[in-house]
């Protein structure tokens, strides 16, 4: 069976998405706000809002401050485009709590992040953390867990 040829826009999303989850487990407000378009929201794990890449900097910086955040390990699901130079990238993501060698379930995520490309670059308009806790289902978590522990 043959591997699915991943187009040059297809990996530029998917390295936009890498380069979120790099600058989130290195902990760089700075260089993860970036990544946003000037009027990109995030919306994190907790439900919180936050609305513009000034505010995400100002949102992220006393977090990674004062937070030992785990770091995440991400699998990229699926990438579809809307229109030429706006995509949908899907993926799934579990982390590592500090101190700790495995995965902690309690803190599976879905991550949907749109992008835009502006002037050939792609940005973050929308990135959302959705828990993964599939109330019950322990199945689901243990699937997850498990195509999870892969990247580790």
């Amino acid at each position: 069976m043959s591997t699915p040829t991943v187009s040059t826009e297809e990996a530029s999303v998917q390295a936009l998405y890498q380069r979120l989850l790099t600058t989130w487990n290195e902990r760089k407000a700075a260089d993860m706000a970036a990544v946003f378009a000037e009027e990109g929201e995030l919306i994190g794990f907790d439900g919180s809002v936050v609305q513009g890449r000034a505010l995400i900097l100002e949102h992220l910086a006393p977090i990674f401050a004062n937070h030992p955040t785990p770091p995440y390990y991400g699998k990229v699901k699926s990438v579809y485009f809307l229109a030429e130079g706006v995509a949908v990238l899907r993926a799934i993501a579990g982390m590592v709590p500090q101190g700790k060698s495995d995965l902690a379930p309690e803190l599976h995520t879905h991550h949907t992040m749109i992008a835009v490309r502006k002037d050939q670059i792609w940005q973050i308009v929308l990135h959302q953390n959705t828990p993964a806790q599939f109330h019950g289902r322990p199945e689901l978590v243990e699937a997850m867990t498990k195509e999870l522990k892969e990247l580790l």
